[in-house]
């Protein structure tokens, strides 16, 4: 198993006994880290687009930060054409697998426990999947950023491409697909 410290920050790939801990920490930071960003209605419609992917944890590349031992934060990258959404988003997942070559790796799933924002959890899980797509032979990585999402992603390199608006239970979900030349 790898891990990574980084002060009180501790990270390793997830496994499938870590699922349940994984749904109940994105649940929680999808209701309250839209907040202020989303109206009530588009929070409770993110659920139905976004989410846990469980492929990530099977692919061995869904990682899991842990603060003082505590679990504070989760996301991932792929190899497969999937861009986002969990799961039951059935209708968006292509398992199809991308050549790093031509095709941009994928950034999926990060998520912070509220509890822990703004601690650096974020950005350590993005620059450690980043590291592991590059390590994989893919020269960029693109992602579909939440708007509260965005302003890591910009200062982490990425640049928008285009803002889209996903539909969840008849809600329409604003995101933004962002990309990022990935270093060697």
């Amino acid at each position: 198993m790898t891990t990574y410290a980084a002060g009180k920050i501790r990270t390793r790939w997830a496994t499938s006994s870590d699922l349940p801990a994984l749904k109940n920490l994105i649940n929680r930071s999808i209701d309250a880290l839209q907040v202020g960003f989303l109206t009530p209605e588009q929070i409770i419609a993110s659920h139905a687009v976004m989410g846990l992917d469980t492929q990530l944890v099977q692919d061995g590349s869904y990682l899991i930060a842990e603060y003082d031992g505590v679990l504070a934060g989760c996301g991932g990258w792929s190899k497969r054409a999937t861009l986002y959404g969990g799961d039951h988003s059935s209708d968006l997942r292509d398992p199809i697998l991308l050549n790093p070559e031509r095709d941009p790796a994928r950034i999926r799933a990060m998520y912070t426990d509220p509890a822990f924002t703004r601690k650096g959890i974020g950005s350590l899980i993005l620059k450690q999947c980043e590291q592991a797509a590059a390590d994989h032979g893919f020269r960029t990585a693109e992602l579909m950023a939440t708007l509260s999402g965005e302003p890591l992603y910009i200062v982490s390199g990425y640049y928008p491409l285009e803002r889209v608006e996903a539909t969840g239970d008849g809600v329409n979900v604003p995101l933004i697909r962002m990309q990022k030349k990935l270093k060697p």
